[in-house]
């Protein structure tokens, strides 16, 4: 089917042939549809929407709600989108990487992609809480987060050598792009987050991107696993219920191959609030190494893993420069996590006196 104009082109009847078609609908028919923005200034890729339905009929499998995902309609976003290949990489880890790990993710219903269109039609889990990256993650969340992220990882250590459309954290597009964009980004993320960034980090630009392809090279050494690449508040939903799972994993955009501690420093370093890292880290690291183990991953440590995160925190600085410095923030909702993600990340880069890993 080709794909409407998003969300109006969502309408009862495309809908009714779209999930008659995918097995979902049989007798039934949806016959009035309504849509609500979620998350606005959240996402930056992406738009995404609340789709409420009425049927006529049985709905078979179908909820009375689904959510979904569609291409952004800001320009500077969407051509970002494509550069890095989003959102093809998101449709195919819905069809063929989610089944192969206990990471909780919401039950997809459509999956599609075609150059820069794409749509997918996910499980509403209207209950749960959102993550709220410019309030941060507290030690409940953050344990939460971890806990989910050893999941995910042990289920590809050691175990991607198949996959690849998933591009290396280094010598790929994917590094390629974070190359340009950081030297493009950089001094923009300083100028706009001048009162977030410390002065002695942001006089490092030239140095850190001169260092960049070896750090890339550094992340891409064995362990090497499934990354989710983008795992920060706003991607992640958390139960309120007894009934609910403790998290849910949304926006799978950006799956690389890499070190796990790029994620696990990313989430710690940029969402976690940082009077809470400052007191648990070691506490928390541990915990992903636990996480690890009880999922069958026994020969990595903790010694490791705190070198890992070192390095792993460093590398990420080429992700706030693409971010702040090269995305459109000026959404008051986006500049807001944005800011706060680019504070934590220096406070935690002084805390480790990061750059002296520089040499």
């Amino acid at each position: 089917m080709r794909f409407p104009d998003m969300p109006e082109g969502l309408t009862a009847d495309w809908l009714t042939q779209l999930l008659r078609a995918e097995g979902f609908l049989s007798d039934g028919a949806i016959v009035d549809v309504s849509h609500e923005p979620v998350g606005e200034g959240t996402g930056m890729m992406s738009e995404v929407g609340r789709v409420r339905l009425r049927f006529s009929g049985d709905p078979g499998e179908l909820p009375a709600s689904l959510v979904a995902k569609y291409p952004s309609s800001n320009p500077t976003n969407r051509a970002s989108a494509m550069a890095y290949n989003l959102y093809e990489r998101e449709t195919r880890y819905f069809a063929e990487l989610d089944p192969l790990t206990s990471a909780l993710t919401p039950r997809t219903y459509f999956a599609q992609w075609e150059d820069d269109l794409f749509l997918i039609l996910m499980e509403d889990l209207e209950d749960y809480r959102v993550g709220d990256q410019a309030s941060g993650a507290d030690l409940a969340d953050s344990e939460t987060m971890i806990d989910e992220l050893a999941k995910l990882h042990a289920g590809f250590w050691d175990k991607t050598d198949g996959l690849d459309w998933v591009p290396h954290i280094a010598n790929s597009y994917h590094a390629d792009n974070m190359s340009s964009l950081c030297e493009i980004g950089w001094p923009n993320l300083c100028e706009r987050f001048a009162d977030f960034i410390a002065t002695e980090i942001a006089a490092m630009g030239n140095r850190f991107q001169e260092e960049l392809p070896r750090l890339q090279a550094t992340m891409d050494t064995s362990p090497v696993t499934l990354l989710h690449g983008d795992f920060r508040m706003e991607n992640v939903l958390f139960g309120r219920k007894p009934e609910h799972q403790p998290i849910a994993i949304i926006d799978w955009q950006g799956p690389l191959r890499g070190k796990s501690m790029v994620d696990v420093a990313l989430m710690l370093a940029q969402s976690t609030r940082t009077e809470v890292l400052r007191e648990h880290e070691k506490t928390l690291l541990s915990r992903y190494v636990e996480g690890l183990a009880r999922e069958g991953v026994t020969d990595y440590d903790v010694e490791q893993a705190l070198t890992d995160y070192e390095l792993s925190m460093l590398y990420n600085w080429v992700y706030v420069a693409v971010v702040a410095g090269t995305l459109d923030v000026h959404n008051q909702k986006a500049f807001a996590w944005v800011s706060q993600m680019v504070a934590r990340q220096s406070a935690a880069t002084l805390d480790h006196d990061l750059f002296r890993l520089l040499g």
